[in-house]
C-alpha cells in the first residue's frame, strides 16, 4: 500500500528562519529521504515553494477560475510530501514519526484510495 505523509507547515514559519537554519533543516529532510530510499520505501517525493507562489484553480459552471497565493485564510500550508510504500497503516505512522518535520511541523499520513472511496 501507498502512503502520503504530507508536511503541513505553519504559514510564515519559514521566514522565521536564517538561510542557514532553512538549509539544515532541509539537509535533515534530504537524508530521511535517503533513509527511506535505502530501506526501500520511498515512492516520491518533493519540497514545495511556499503558497504565494502557487495558485487555486476552480471550475464552476464551466468557468475557469484562478486565485493566485497568497491564501489569506491558510493557516498552514503543505511544505512538501513523502509518498511511501509500507504494509500496514502502523508502519506509515512510525515512520511520520521518524521524520523530522514532525518536530516542527504536523505530518499528516493518508493512505492512496480511488476517490470514490
Amino acid at each position: 500500500m501507498a502512503y502520503m505523509l504530507l508536511i503541513q507547515e505553519p504559514v510564515g514559519q519559514r521566514a522565521t528562519r536564517t538561510r542557514a537554519e532553512g538549509e539544515a533543516v532541509y539537509d535533515r529532510m534530504v537524508r530521511f529521504a535517503e533513509d527511506l530510499q535505502k530501506r526501500d520505501l520511498l515512492l516520491a517525493v518533493e519540497s514545495l515553494a511556499p503558497q504565494d507562489s502557487g495558485a487555486r484553480v476552480q471550475v464552476r459552471a464551466g468557468k475557469a477560475a484562478v486565485l493566485d497565493g497568497p491564501f489569506a485564510e491558510a493557516k498552514e500550508m503543505i511544505g512538501g510530501f513523502f509518498l511511501v510504500r509500507c504494509k500496514t497503516r502502523e508502519e506509515a505512522l512510525a515512520l511520520a514519526r521518524e521524520c523530522p518535520a514532525a518536530e516542527w511541523a504536523t505530518v499528516e499520513v493518508r493512505e492512496t484510495a480511488p476517490c470514490y472511496l
